[in-house]
């Protein structure tokens, strides 16, 4: 059984609590009963092996058999800049990077992209991105829910980026070093950001302010592929050169 997020309000130990939409999961879709164990995580380092005691139409509530510390990180954070992809591909890619463990997606406004988000459409669409993070966070057992953040420029993301941030771009058709072999900052301390361009790929004024800002393109290889495949490959060789999977 996946790891449930819960808000801090709903602990009081030794017991949690569980109303809204969880409680609905729960009890109708998962058919909780007493007596079954179940981990609940709080999103900040702690989780609660929990025997159910009481299900009911108000809440579901559990009995703290066991409280389990996270692990101390020991490799910088992972972000993903991917610009943003139209339909599903784009919650696909938010899914698949939560399960192979990036900390933050922050979605790219690119020139090439096809979806242009208007205004009025942003909360609603990082609501969903956020819906999906969660969901894919409990059922690939992270001890944290990754950051959605909003969309904003490339520009605009390299300005922002944290001091100590390795900054790499994948681009198609050009020389540059290997995702395999470009140096990784090792102190914890630090961030990867990687970024993915759209489907048109990136345009020549963004590849330009890449080369202003001292970033060399990497590369995965002399094929083509779509931006999705191109995220999830990335985040799978960075997370095994990482430590992290595999």
């Amino acid at each position: 059984m996946p790891v449930f997020f819960v808000p801090p309000e709903c602990i009081a130990s030794p017991t949690i609590s569980i109303t809204g939409d969880l409680l609905i999961h729960l009890r109708d879709s998962l058919r909780i009963t007493v007596g079954e164990i179940v981990l609940f995580c709080d999103g900040a380092s702690h989780r609660y092996r929990t025997e159910i005691t009481d299900v009911s139409k108000r809440a579901v509530t559990g009995r703290i058999l066991e409280v389990v510390q996270e692990p101390p990180c020991r490799t910088p954070r992972l972000i993903l800049g991917q610009s943003l992809l139209k339909g599903e591909k784009m919650d696909w890619v938010v899914q698949k990077a939560v399960e192979l463990g990036v900390d933050e997606l922050v979605p790219v406004e690119s020139r090439h992209s096809v979806v242009q988000l208007k205004a009025d459409r942003v909360d609603h669409q990082l609501t969903r991105w956020q819906r999906i993070a969660v969901e894919a966070a409990q059922q690939s057992e992270q001890w944290r829910i990754p950051t959605i953040a909003p969309p904003q420029s490339l520009a605009a993301l390299l300005k922002n980026r944290a001091t100590g941030t390795a900054t790499l771009m994948l681009a198609e058709r050009l020389d540059g070093k290997s995702l395999q072999t470009v140096a990784l900052p090792q102190d914890v301390t630090g961030s990867v950001l990687v970024l993915i361009g759209p489907e048109g790929g990136w345009s020549k004024e963004e590849m330009g302010l890449v080369e202003q800002t001292g970033i060399q393109p990497i590369t995965l290889g002399p094929h083509i592929l779509r931006a999705e495949t191109a995220a999830i490959a990335a985040i799978s060789i960075l997370q095994s050169r990482l430590g992290k999977l595999g």
